[in-house]
């Protein structure tokens, strides 16, 4: 079955006083995966950018790049999308984790090039100590590599707390391991940080997730999410995602824009504004509409 999702996702950026000039990079195109097509999207700027062009990045993604080079005292981005999605395929049965791993490290050509970029740690996924707790009791002699991913996606749901309050973009991964808590951009680190301590490729993904309302309340407007979660390479199926937020392999809701080492190559806007001081407020609302097909 495949599901058709509408995605109208608004950043607002209201300034104390007028910019005179201002740069912005969006990550806000879908991308196209075995399981999403991308039926039409659309990104609306007010004021009309005085430079605009799209561009692909290292990783595949579609990057949109504007300037407003004259005054403005806001800054109004609409991205407004519409894809098909089907369910991603979990094969019946997996290869150990450890062949996985050598597969990756001996991968030569175009999966090395594709798999290469995701086996690395970053500043946001290091190699930290903490990570033992979560991927030993999981990535035993001889799992299944997907048993294995599996396993390790419910440890994080299980163990961590859903915390709003608790950290932003800047929060460091030891701080989230330590606290057992964050939000969903912190469980998709961490998962890629747990998979790469082993040797597998993982990839931070960023995307949308439907929320669903509780039983005999209405849909509310513009309360939906963006939302990152975690792609692991199991050798010759693949890519799989899952979602450590919500216990999900493969994920169910879900409206994939792009994907990365970890946030900062797929941050969904991120620019700079050259102008006087007096701060700025930010709205950002997102709405994401299904139907099944």
């Amino acid at each position: 079955m495949t599901t058709r999702f509408r995605v109208v996702h608004r950043t607002v950026y209201e300034y104390g006083q007028s910019m005179a000039d201002g740069f912005t990079a969006a990550h806000l195109h879908p991308r196209v995966t075995p399981w999403q097509t991308v039926v039409s999207a659309e990104l609306a700027v007010e004021p009309v950018p005085d430079e605009r062009n799209d561009v692909t990045d290292a990783f595949g993604n579609s990057v949109t790049r504007f300037a407003v080079h004259h005054g403005h005292a806001s800054l109004d981005i609409t991205s407004t999308v519409i894809v098909d999605v089907e369910l991603q395929r979990v094969p019946a049965e997996s290869a150990p984790w450890e062949s996985v791993v050598d597969a990756a490290a001996q991968a030569r050509d175009h999966v090395a090039i594709a798999i290469g970029p995701y086996l690395a740690h970053t500043a946001a996924t290091p190699k930290d100590a903490g990570l033992a707790a979560l991927v030993e009791p999981e990535f035993t002699p001889g799992r299944p590599v997907i048993d294995a991913v599996r396993g390790l996606c419910h440890r994080i749901f299980s163990e961590f707390v859903f915390d709003g309050g608790f950290s932003d973009v800047s929060t460091p991964l030891d701080a989230v391991l330590g606290a057992r808590r964050g939000v969903c951009q912190d469980f998709a680190h961490v998962a890629c940080a747990a998979l790469r301590r082993v040797g597998l490729p993982a990839r931070y993904v960023s995307g949308y997730i439907e929320t669903v309302p509780p039983p005999g309340r209405p849909k509310l407007v513009g309360v939906d999410a963006s939302h990152a979660w975690c792609s692991v390479w199991v050798g010759e199926d693949g890519w799989l995602d899952f979602d450590p937020t919500n216990d999900q392999l493969p994920p169910l809701r879900h409206v994939t824009v792009g994907w990365g080492r970890d946030y900062d190559d797929v941050a969904p806007v991120r620019g700079v504004v050259i102008g006087p001081g007096g701060g700025q407020t930010l709205t950002v609302s997102v709405d994401v509409v299904s139907e099944n097909r």
